[in-house]
């Protein structure tokens, strides 16, 4: 194929990684190699503040087969991975993390179940051994609400590292809203698809850019985007309560008629107030998670802006966007 048209794209969002750039390059380059596909490689510098960019601009002084975007703020990984789909180029397109803990080694076997016909290859993770055992229960549960109560399943152990076909590549491309869950979003998609096994290596460098705040986060974002529940359940909630409510005044007249008029308690009485207060303002509070989504969507802005572009002689008007060559 010529050169302007590779095989194998290969995206990489890459925020405070400049110590995992260097050993993420050579693997990944062996890798590619080894598969005998014309390839690219592009790196998304998704607002880094640790020289990330500087690495990312030397890697690409070498060979033309590396690509980068600038994106001009942080935006998340999210944006910064749909960011490198808008501009891959090649019959499919593989997403991996720089930290290394997505094995390069694994797209030798990505490409096989890619040419067996398989549009959704997607890496299956054997544990979470490099997690902290807090995280790794919250993310099992998680996955858990999202199987029993979401519009999609969402395979065992299945995350971003994965390979997928043109065809899904664009289907993924058409849907263009900004709470992003991918992992949903993936499995949303369809496509023929298969799991490879592997095992998470430790991060090459640095640290999680996923603290506690922002993980939560990230799982409402994904929640909502593939489940009412959240509001049927004050649905159910209020009927449970109305009920409830009901049964203690045919309570209250039955023992009123048999015994006559006592002196209600007030404790009871803004016990009770305090409690009904409260499952309002929460179930107003689900609905403004939801307002707020909506909010964000007919806001009608791009998804991201791109601040510099390194390798392109041009950049495709998907987004608007500046650029410097």
């Amino acid at each position: 194929m010529s050169s302007t048209h590779p095989e194998i794209s290969v995206v990489i969002p890459v925020y405070n990684e400049a110590k995992s750039l260097d050993p993420l390059s050579v693997r990944l380059s062996a890798a590619l190699a080894n598969c005998n596909e014309s390839f690219e490689i592009i790196f998304i510098n998704d607002g880094s503040q640790d020289g990330s960019l500087e690495k990312i601009r030397s890697l690409c002084a070498e060979t033309t087969n590396y690509r980068a975007l600038s994106l001009s703020r942080n935006f998340g990984k999210e944006v910064a991975i749909t960011a490198g789909l808008d501009q891959a180029r090649g019959d499919a397109v593989i997403i991996m993390d720089a930290d290394l803990q997505h094995p390069p080694e694994l797209i030798i076997q990505f490409i096989e179940r890619w040419r067996q016909g398989y549009k959704n290859v997607y890496g299956q993770r054997l544990d979470r051994a490099t997690d902290p055992r807090i995280r790794a229960i919250f993310t099992k549960l998680f996955y858990r609400l999202v199987d029993k109560y979401g519009d999609v399943s969402l395979p065992s152990g299945a995350g971003d590292y994965r390979l997928l076909d043109r065809q899904a590549v664009d289907a993924l491309l058409s849907m263009r809203e900004r709470a992003r869950f991918n992992k949903g979003l993936y499995a949303w998609i369809g496509f023929r698809s298969v799991g490879v096994p592997y095992t998470v290596e430790s991060r090459a460098a640095g640290e999680s850019k996923f603290n506690f705040s922002r993980l939560l986060q990230f799982a409402l974002d994904g929640f909502m985007s593939f489940s009412s529940i959240p509001l049927k359940i004050w649905t159910y909630a209020g009927l449970l309560i109305s009920g409830f409510a009901l049964a203690m005044a045919l309570y209250y007249w039955t023992r009123t008629m048999l015994f006559g008029v006592d002196l209600p308690g007030f404790p009871s009485l803004i016990v009770s107030i305090t409690f009904f207060s409260g499952v309002q303002l929460i179930s107003l509070g689900v609905i403004g998670e939801y307002i707020a989504r909506i909010f964000n969507e007919v806001k009608g802005r791009p998804l991201y802006l791109i601040e510099e572009t390194i390798n392109y002689t041009r950049v495709d008007k998907k987004e608007p966007q500046t650029t410097q060559d």
